[in-house]
């Protein structure tokens, strides 16, 4: 899979990471609490988008956009907890 296209759309202190495909939009959705801490709540693949890698490539865009931005993650979203625990190596970009 290349890298598909990641949008991010924010209406006040909620916002979410999207990406858009003919069958459907994945996303993943947060709140700023403050410009140091967001939390992740969903993270949602269409049914026919289900085992392609774009929950993860949203997880890799949230850890390069916690870094480039200086906050750290609070993973409610079970993906993405499930993810933090499987990489060791994001432990600096979650508070947890």
């Amino acid at each position: 899979m290349s890298d598909p296209m990641i949008t991010e759309e924010r209406d006040g202190p909620k916002g979410r990471f999207v990406i858009r495909t003919p069958q459907g939009d994945a996303e993943m959705t947060y709140s700023v609490l403050s410009p140091s801490l967001r939390i992740v709540d969903h993270t949602g693949v269409p049914k026919a988008l289900e085992g392609q890698g774009f929950a993860y490539q949203l997880v890799l865009h949230l850890i390069e956009d916690a870094k480039s931005n200086g906050y750290k993650i609070v993973p409610l979203c079970p993906y993405v907890n499930a993810q933090r625990a499987k990489h060791p190596e994001w432990a600096d970009h979650f508070s947890v």
